[in-house]
């Protein structure tokens, strides 16, 4: 049978699912989601380059339509697309019928290698029971190693066998296959996105009508229990730390999704349906039915879960050939598609009709820029003539709505005036990090009648120093470009381009000209410093910041002295001094070098006075053991405690030496139950370190219903919270942050900012 006609099926089953569904939960929305925090500046020093926007690429990577792999044909047909997708039945690669830890990979690995040589990323899903199967995969995909192990019951509705979710048998196999497909392939640049599949009709996670729901009907349930579903979830979230899995609903095992780095997949994507007609997108406060996909995040809090996990799924088969006819505010069957795109923050569909699309299509192009990222450089900076080692930075916006999910790799490169690109520099630069300048609210949150657009992304500021020495004087123009993986392995590997004027089909974004010099000795200092001023103190540390210095060359950082010793140095414009003594004054001053070792004049002296010694006070959590975290479960107050999703611990992180370490990479959360009024105390105090430092752009921190990435708290003098590799008491004042000490509820922590390090908390107490 035809895929679009048995993913039609696969949707009609869906619909067929009643609204009195374990999923229909009590409202839990996450709410409006705290911005990021606001880049750096741009250098002073630097030249101002503008550059022109223009309408962005519709065959991005990794965003918009996905089509059906045919196996043979010309993938590259129709609609402009990037993406490709396929099903994989599990007995295709367990093939041993007496050993389920055996795997042949080579159906899937000739699937990528072809849709690889196309230049497309691949989407895949492995599945076990699949109505009539899909043409070219079978319809029962129960691996004969689980004959003899495993209770088979048949699903009438739809023909197939489902075997006993709930087996300890096929769970332990299931894992295994798991554990072995993430360590194979976990980071393969030919794959896009994995649907977690395996589990139900279609992989799609539902066994209707033989589901959860038996009160209203005579068919048992074949569903796994929550506990099992998540075992599922987790040993996925375990083998995939690089590349981007989706589960198709947001309340999957309890909602044990929202906890785990797993986006969601929406295969009825923007389908109105019914008797009125109810949307299948959209939640509730829109016109959608209740068990909608996005009203079913709501319920679970999980609404906000773009900013790290992607979303795909499918657009509704029925609607394919007319989705964009009516864009943007839909027709008929047809839901409100910009509605649908921005409040899911869709990234990418499979739309197996959008080959019949006109290219011009106007609706079409403008879904498709929406849909994932469409990034715009603003401005470059750089200095017009450059020698010697110097600085290039970028500031890119967002106007998508979803980041980009992959840490590709960032380059800038020297073009001479024949066109030949002569020299290249890889920078540290994350595109990750290029939020959505505005979000959708949903009507839920009560911020306003829809549409309500609100602030969220910045243009994100980039700059890194590059080495000119060895390039020849002359004329050249710097160009950016971003290294698609998928160059290893293809030639045609699509490239990440830009909504700008200059873009080139090459790759190569170009920024403006540049006159190289020849190179010679750079004996000029750069200017002094000023400031510093305003700092912030504790009673251990000081946080100074000054105005930046200017360079003929450029600036490559600052030296600060305490007295007359260096305290330290950085290669930005502010620095924290940590392990003072308490009520005790220092005297500071900073001095700017650059790359040829030339160093300014010393800025004009600012005394620090460190705040008196604190008390104890109140203490939640010391971390020394007694209780023992996380197995008590209980922290000073006894009261609850743990966390989840972390690398160390199990994922609640590990105690050594009398203090709690949270390893993360985008994902952790921390909570510990206070249960006690606070009036009597003015500051939440946090001794903590960083492996790094800098970690306080990674988490935010919630307590008393007020919950803010930890750098945009404010302490006393008007600074905020900045982490570094030493321990440091940062002293928040509660009332000033609006955190209410009356009803503080749970001090919670939560790691999904994207970043990956460790942070040591010694203790958390009230002072």
């Amino acid at each position: 049978m035809h895929r679009a006609v048995l993913a039609a099926l696969a949707a009609l089953a869906l619909a067929l699912l009643p609204a009195t569904q374990a999923w229909a939960l009590a409202p839990a929305a996450g709410g409006v989601p705290p911005r990021p925090q606001a880049p750096a500046a741009p250098d002073p020093s630097l030249q101002a380059h503008p550059l022109t926007a223009a309408p962005g690429p519709l065959d991005n990577p990794l965003k918009g339509f996905a089509r059906f792999y045919w196996p043979g044909s010309d993938q590259n047909t129709g609609y402009p697309h990037s993406l490709t997708w396929s099903y994989f039945g599990l007995s295709e690669v367990m093939t041993d019928p007496a050993d389920c830890s055996k795997i042949n990979w080579s159906i899937l690995d000739n699937a990528l290698n072809e849709i690889a040589s196309y230049g497309n990323q691949a989407a895949v899903r492995f599945y076990l029971e699949y109505p009539d199967g899909s043409g070219t995969h079978p319809a029962n995909a129960i691996p004969r190693c689980f004959d003899g192990h495993v209770t088979y019951r048949t699903n009438t509705r739809w023909g197939t066998t489902s075997p006993d979710y709930d087996n300890a048998y096929l769970l332990d196999a299931l894992s295994g296959f798991i554990a072995a497909f993430g360590a194979r392939y976990d980071g393969d640049p030919r794959i896009g996105f994995i649907h977690l599949g395996l589990i139900g009709l279609w992989g799609e996670w539902h066994t209707w009508p033989y589901d959860t729901d038996t009160s209203g009907d005579s068919y048992p349930n074949y569903m796994p229990t929550d506990e099992h579903a998540a075992r599922i979830l987790r040993a996925y979230d375990d083998a995939f730390d690089q590349t981007k899995l989706e589960v198709r609903y947001p309340d999957s095992a309890g909602g044990a999704a929202t906890g785990l780095d797993v986006g969601y997949h929406d295969d009825s994507f923007c389908f109105r349906e019914g008797s009125p007609l109810a949307g299948v997108t959209l939640p509730q406060s829109l016109g959608g039915a209740s068990w909608a996909q996005l009203q079913r995040a709501l319920a679970v809090g999980g609404e906000n879960k773009w900013i790290t996990s992607s979303m795909g799924g499918e657009v509704r088969p029925e609607i394919q050939a007319t989705a964009f006819a009516s864009w943007p505010g839909g027709s008929g069957q047809v839901d409100n598609m910009k509605a649908c795109i921005e409040l899911e923050h869709t990234t990418w569909k499979i739309n197996e009709q959008s080959q019949g699309y006109a290219a011009g299509d106007p609706g079409v192009a403008a879904a498709v820029r929406l849909m994932g990222y469409n990034l715009t450089v603003d401005n470059a900076y750089f200095k017009d003539t450059a020698s010697g080692t110097t600085n290039v930075g970028v500031k890119i916006s967002n106007t998508g709505v979803a980041p980009f999910y992959y840490p590709w790799t960032v380059t800038l490169g020297l073009r001479n005036t024949a066109g030949t690109v002569v020299k290249t520099f890889d920078t540290p630069w994350d595109l990750r990090k290029v939020m959505p300048l505005k979000i959708r609210a949903f009507p839920d949150w009560g911020a306003g009648a829809d549409p309500t657009y609100l602030d969220y992304g910045y243009p994100q500021y980039f700059q890194t120093g590059v080495d000119l020495s060895g390039v020849a004087g002359g004329s050249y123009q710097w160009v950016l470009r971003v290294k698609n993986p998928l160059e290893a392995v293809s030639a045609n590997a699509r490239k990440l381009r830009f909504a700008n004027a200059t873009q080139g089909a090459d790759g190569w974004l170009t920024l403006g000209p540049v006159t190289v010099g020849s190179g010679g000795t750079d004996t000029s200092a750069p200017t002094t410093p000023g400031g510093p001023t305003s700092p912030s103190r504790t009673s251990t540390s000081a946080t100074l910041s000054w105005t930046a210095s200017t360079d003929n060359v450029g600036v490559a950082g600052y030296r600060v002295y305490r007295g007359s010793t260096e305290a330290g140095s950085t290669t930005t414009t502010s620095f924290t001094d940590t392990g003072l003594t308490p009520a005790t004054s220092y005297t500071y001053t900073v001095k700017a070098y650059d790359a040829a070792g030339n160093t300014s004049a010393a800025s004009a002296p600012v005394t620090v006075t460190t705040l008196p010694a604190t008390t104890t006070g109140l203490v939640l959590d010391d971390f020394d053991g007694d209780p023992a975290y996380p197995s008590a479960a209980l922290n000073d107050l006894g009261r609850w405690t743990g966390g989840n999703c972390f690398l160390n611990g199990g994922g609640s992180g590990t105690v050594s030496g009398g203090a709690l370490a949270l390893r993360y990479d985008n994902c952790g959360w921390f909570g510990s139950d206070v249960g006690t009024g606070l009036s009597a105390y003015t500051y939440l105090v946090v001794r903590i370190k960083g492996a790094a430092g800098g970690e306080q752009a990674h988490f935010n921190l919630g307590l008393g219903g007020t919950t803010k990435l930890f750098a945009d708290y404010t302490l006393d003098g008007g600074g905020h919270p900045a982490i570094t590799t030493s321990y440091q008491d940062i002293k928040i004042p509660m009332a000033a942050n609006g955190i209410n000490r009356s009803s503080p509820g749970q001090l919670a922590m939560g790691f999904w900012y994207g970043g990956n390090s460790t942070v040591t908390i010694d203790s958390l107490s009230f002072q």
